[in-house]
């Protein structure tokens, strides 16, 4: 679905442009065509192609989609996908944002994804003599988008991992507690996919040979890398914690079992010294010394029970009981 279809020249706008329009107005010297698509289907993408002259393998990624994040260059042109990460209700929404980029026009197609690009349009139309640079401003404008975008999702994981440390040592909540990490650390990886190969990505267009079209604009694409560098690193800082976390409540959980184990064996031990009494004393056998006397069997049980409450004394103050 087309959602706007602009022309700007010497970083003003022009006027909005029919689609059929397009190859004639990238003929215009200083002109830039900006063409932002949602869902394209592949009847538009195939007009794209022909009125931007794309190149077919770049049209054929965006019309599959879930590619991974990368950045191709195509002769003078690039070609940028890169993943939008939402909250929505508290679920990851993993959308695709590709970008088409050549001397004067920026082709920008989004899929499954719940926020629009209006406000970078907006900011780059206030900002005229940053328009004036062309596409390449264009491109890292969107990408500055995509990626502060992820900044509200990082801030999400840190504060569900907070949460989940503070009821580590709540008794008998570890098991959901591992539910929860393993939860978010699922969570924690899918961004980690949509920021690390971009990261990769992105340097190559502020270092060593940059495309011709990005040239102006390397300290913008330097400073969008160092949003993604502190991003990775607060992913590695939080699978770190998780992994941690993980350990303690695997750790406490044991100590559990332990501290179970041992009233199970020191109750064990007290009945299995009855039992021994009890076996003993009761054989039939003739002639037992204490079966004849009086006082016998009151005495039996009371040896029963001291060397039975001593036991449990000895284990009440070892802690076992």
């Amino acid at each position: 679905m087309l959602i706007n279809c602009v022309a700007y020249q010497d970083g003003k706008k022009l006027s909005d442009v029919p689609v059929e329009d397009i190859s004639e107005y990238i003929k215009m010297p200083d002109c830039l065509v900006w063409v932002a698509l949602k869902d394209a289907e592949p009847a538009e993408l195939e007009q794209m192609q022909h009125e931007f002259g794309l190149h077919e393998l770049a049209v054929e990624d965006a019309r599959s989609g879930r590619q991974r994040p990368k950045i191709e260059e195509y002769g003078d042109s690039l070609f940028a996908v890169m993943h939008s990460i939402e909250l929505v209700d508290g679920k990851l929404h993993i959308g695709e944002v590709d970008v088409f980029v050549g001397g004067n026009y920026v082709l920008s197609t989004r899929s499954n994804s719940q926020l629009g690009f209006v406000g970078v349009r907006e900011r780059c139309e206030r900002e005229p003599h940053q328009l004036r640079q062309g596409p390449a401003f264009v491109l890292y404008a969107l990408m500055d988008a995509v990626v502060d975008r992820y900044f509200p999702v990082l801030e999400a994981f840190e504060s569900e991992l907070e949460t989940i440390e503070e009821n580590i040592f709540i008794k008998g909540a570890q098991r959901a507690n591992v539910e929860r990490l393993y939860e978010l650390k699922r969570q924690v990886v899918v961004l980690r996919h949509a920021v690390a190969p971009l990261m990769e990505a992105v340097g190559k267009l502020d270092g060593g040979r940059v495309p011709p079209v990005c040239v102006n604009t390397k300290e913008y694409f330097r400073d969008v890398h160092d949003h993604l560098y502190r991003i990775n690193m607060s992913i590695d800082s939080i699978r770190d914690t998780i992994g941690t976390a993980i350990q303690v409540n695997l750790a406490i959980v044991n100590i559990d079992e332990s501290e179970v184990n041992k009233r199970l064996a020191g109750w064990a031990a007290i009945f299995a010294v009855a039992t021994a009494f009890f076996g003993v004393w009761g054989m039939n056998f003739q002639h037992m010394p204490e079966l004849q006397w009086t006082y016998g069997y009151p005495v039996a049980l009371g040896i029963v029970a001291s060397v039975c409450g001593y036991l449990y004394y000895r284990f009440k103050k070892s802690g076992w009981l």
